[in-house]
C-alpha cells in the first residue's frame, strides 16, 4: 500500500514538473496515455474477469494440486501451459500471487511466469516470419530452459 502511494505521487510529482517545464507537451502526453488506456481497459477488465471467474470455480485444493506439486512432471505441465499461454503481465503477476495464497509452490509458480513471459508459442509466426524459423526456435528453447532454470533457482533460494 505505501509502495503504491509512493508511485503515486512521484507520478503526480513528475506529471506537474513536466507541466510547468511545457503545458501542450504534457498535455498532448496524458491524452495519449488515455488513449492508450481506453484502448487496453476492455482486454485487460475482460482478462481480469476471466481470471478471477476461473480462480472462484476451481477449488483450492485443485490448484494445489495442479500447481503445489515440486515434481519433475507437474512443473514440466506448468511451463509449458504458460509456454503456450498469452497473458500481459500486468494480468499475470496478481495472478500468480493469487495461486501462491491459494496453496501452490514457488516452483511450479517461477515456471509458469517464466515461461509465461520469456517464451513465445503464440506469438511464434510471426517471430518467425520477422526473424526466421531457426532463430525464432532456438530463442523459444533456449527460453524454455532457463526458464525452469528460474524456477529451480527460485526453489533453492525461497524454498
Amino acid at each position: 500500500m505505501a509502495f503504491n502511494l509512493a508511485l503515486y505521487a512521484v507520478s503526480a510529482v513528475v506529471v506537474l514538473v513536466s507541466a510547468l517545464r511545457d503545458r501542450d507537451k504534457t498535455r498532448q502526453a496524458l491524452a495519449v496515455a488515455w488513449r492508450s488506456f481506453y484502448r487496453v481497459a476492455p482486454s485487460m477488465l475482460g482478462i481480469m474477469g476471466l481470471i478471477g471467474l476461473v480462480l472462484s470455480l476451481i477449488p483450492a485444493s485443485t490448484m494445489g494440486t495442479l500447481f503445489g506439486n515440486q515434481n519433475v512432471w507437474s512443473i514440466l505441465l506448468v511451463a509449458a501451459v504458460g509456454a503456450v499461454t498469452l497473458i500481459p503481465g500486468i494480468i499475470a503477476y496478481p495472478l500468480a500471487g493469487s495461486l501462491v495464497r491459494q496453496g501452490a509452490g514457488v516452483v511450479p509458480i517461477a515456471a509458469f511466469m517464466t515461461t509465461l513471459m520469456m517464451v513465445g508459442v503464440v506469438t511464434a509466426p510471426l517471430e518467425s516470419h520477422y526473424f526466421g524459423r531457426r532463430f525464432t526456435l532456438l530463442r523459444n528453447g533456449l527460453s524454455f530452459l532457463a526458464a525452469l532454470a528460474i524456477a529451480a533457482a527460485m526453489g533453492v533460494v525461497l524454498g
